[in-house]
């Protein structure tokens, strides 16, 4: 059965056209007012939206942790030769490179409230348990590479230090400079495949790649993996992240 065709006047038809305008203008408005809105409302340099999302999606992927779960592992043959991409705690704002004294190099850890409770030598860490291991390395740009890690696990410098540290839910690291710092989930930290490594690829780390000691997880994109560390201390909350104060997502977790 066909549809009986209506047939209105010009003078009613340029009624519905102005109706029509006059609502997808409303609506444009109310949308752009409400984006403007959210856009107000800052926390740490994005949209408080934005941020909430953040929030959420660390929660679930702190959520789906798992101690024993451990990220694959490939043969050695298989790593890559790692792309410099991170100036932060090796090169100036120039690009030339930061002095490194190894002499007198040492990482000082610190517990919660800033209290210093030593300053470690490259030889007292490269004394603790070496291990490889050959894991793919993320990074938040969209790229990724098959890389060989060579250190020690950072739960093994852990355990020289009072056990109510790893009962704190944070650990913060910066480099010797102070320019760039980051935190992340004590769970991470304590997981067997994150290391403090001073090798890579079967070589002593560059200093372009974070030498003499960086951190480096599978579990986490790069710009968590700090290099050329100069102080760790464990925290009873968020310590300063680089890239997170920036909008990025804080667990950054993969």
């Amino acid at each position: 059965m066909s549809r009986e065709r209506k047939i209105i006047s010009a003078e009613e038809f340029e009624k519905k056209g102005r109706r029509s305008f006059l609502t997808g203008l409303t609506a444009a408005g109310l949308g752009i007012g409400g984006l403007q809105a959210i856009n107000s409302s800052v926390d740490r340099r994005i949209p408080t939206a934005l941020r909430a999302v953040h929030d959420v999606n660390g929660a679930i992927w702190q959520g789906l942790f798992r101690e024993g779960a451990l990220e694959p592992t490939f043969d050695p043959s298989e790593a890559e030769e790692l792309i410099f991409n991170g100036r932060w705690g090796v090169r100036d704002d120039n690009g030339d490179p930061l002095p490194l004294d190894l002499e007198n190099y040492r990482i000082e850890v610190a517990g919660p409230n800033n209290e210093v409770l030593d300053s470690l030598t490259i030889d007292q860490i490269q004394a603790l348990p070496y291990e490889e291991m050959t894991v793919v390395h993320k990074c938040v740009e969209g790229w990724s590479q098959k890389v060989t890690w060579g250190g020690t696990r950072f739960s093994n410098v852990a355990a020289m230090f009072p056990a109510e540290m790893t009962q704190l839910p944070v650990v913060g690291l910066q480099t010797p400079d102070n320019v760039y710092h980051v935190s992340l989930d004590m769970d991470s930290m304590m997981h067997p495949q994150t290391l403090l490594t001073w090798d890579l690829n079967g070589a002593p780390l560059t200093s372009d790649h974070g030498a003499p000691i960086r951190l480096t997880t599978p579990l986490k994109y790069g710009i968590k993996q700090i290099k050329r560390i100069g102080r760790v201390q464990f925290s009873e909350e968020l310590t300063l992240d680089y890239w997170e104060e920036r909008g990025y997502d804080w667990y950054a977790g993969l």
